[in-house]
């Protein structure tokens, strides 16, 4: 059950159960963190009390991860921060500092497994606008479902040179009679039957929640066979053991019903990674639901984004079975702190999808309804205003305040 110190709890039938006053932990982040954590904060707000008056609240909590975790702490991501989350069981956070090729591991990776967020979610749809290289960007309206905890992501690399390396290269020479170049680095890169099955299972209900019509597992399995061939083959799987009464395959859809999809089927199908790349550009229409591992996703996902106008529009969730963190899913921009400048669609979108998994969809609404009005007023940040003619460029916080006065 809710609790009345703010804590979302769950119902005796396993569903969410969201008090009238929830505290929702936030992290500003790093870079830009600041700036879109306090648009969105106020776009947020103003949405719930559009939707509901007085009779419903957002009350924050801040903790603390990346820099300024760091520098107060003196740890990137401290325990507190990652207990208060468990906690209050739903978070919502800015953009955190990762280094490339040096230093620590990502902070945002290191959350997602901590908390066991095994399911990133990405739902990519064109807003009417936005400028876009595409040339039918409205026909884009697809969710990605990308595994979170496993494939590369997991880390397990060792560098060049080192002896883990050397031993693993030796042991592949022993056992399988395969040569590595000795100044190579190597990596492993696990995928379970396990972590493949929660997800797809996820992408499915998803889709049978929402009144999709179809799901694609995304795949590199003609070559790597026993890892993104296998999450093929176990995602292939769950779907006939779990929900065979719903879904249709796409071999099934030709041989047995002229192509013609059941009213009550899901239509289950596969792509390859690279063909599907080809795809979303060809035929977006045609796809709905994604479901891929995760370096699969993290592409898919960015260069979807892109064909609806890039990373300051597109939302995020990392969601397990008890947690979930709503995310801007862009970097952090440090040549932009503080300047009160950049875009924070990213991060008010990742909060209209906190607001629909607390059930407040109409706050939800509201606050999508809202977005939509202001960009269709051209009332926009810098990035969108330099791509449209007769914008009117505002600020971070303008643009926001703009929102409030349109919702």
């Amino acid at each position: 059950m809710a609790e009345q110190n703010g804590t979302i709890g769950y119902s005796e039938n396993g569903e969410l159960a969201v008090p009238d006053r929830p505290t929702i932990p936030f992290i500003e982040g790093d870079g830009i963190g600041p700036d879109i954590w306090k648009a969105a904060k106020m776009v947020l707000e103003a949405a719930v009390k559009t939707a509901y008056g007085d009779s419903r609240t957002l009350q924050w909590k801040e903790v603390l991860a990346g820099e300024k975790a760091f520098n107060k702490a003196g740890s990137w991501l401290p325990e507190e921060a990652l207990e208060a989350i468990r906690t209050y069981r739903v978070a919502i956070k800015g953009p955190l500092t990762t280094p490339v090729g040096k230093g620590f591991r990502s902070v945002n990776v290191r959350l997602r497994q901590a908390l066991d967020l095994y399911a990133c979610v990405r739902p990519v749809t064109y807003i009417h606008g936005v400028p876009s290289p595409m040339s039918r960007p409205d026909e884009v309206d697809m969710v990605v479902f990308r595994e979170n905890t496993e494939d590369v992501y997991m880390g397990l690399e060792w560098e060049a040179g080192s002896p883990m390396a050397g031993k693993l290269i030796d042991l592949v020479r022993q056992e399988e009679g395969t040569r590595i170049r000795s100044d190579s680095g190597i990596g492993l890169k696990p995928i379970s039957k396990t972590g493949t099955r929660r997800l797809v299972r996820k992408a499915i209900q998803y889709a049978l929640d929402h009144g999709r019509k179809g799901v694609t597992i995304v795949h590199k399995g003609n070559i790597m066979k026993y890892t993104e061939g296998a999450f093929r083959k176990w995602g292939y799987e769950l779907a006939q053991e779990e929900f065979s009464d719903r879904i249709i395959t796409e071999d099934e859809l030709f041989k047995k019903h002229d192509g013609r999809l059941p009213e009550d089927r899901l239509l289950l199908k596969d792509r390859i990674a690279d063909a599907m790349f080809q795809q979303i550009l060809l035929r977006p229409a045609d796809y709905e639901v994604l479901a891929m591992p995760n370096l699969n996703g993290d592409y898919m996902s960015d260069a979807l984004a892109a064909m609806v106008g890039g990373l300051g529009m597109a939302p995020g969730a990392n969601i397990g079975d008890s947690v979930a963190v709503f995310e801007a899913t862009h970097g952090t921009a440090p040549k932009y702190a503080g300047l009160d400048k950049v875009n924070p669609g990213s991060l008010i979108l990742s909060g209209a999808m906190m607001l629909d998994y607390l059930g407040w969809s109409e706050a939800a609404e509201a606050l999508r309804s809202s977005i939509v009005r202001t960009i269709g007023e051209k009332t926009v940040t810098y990035d969108l205003a330099r791509q449209m003619e007769g914008a009117t460029e505002v600020k971070c916080s303008e643009f926001a305040e703009a929102m409030i006065r349109l919702m």
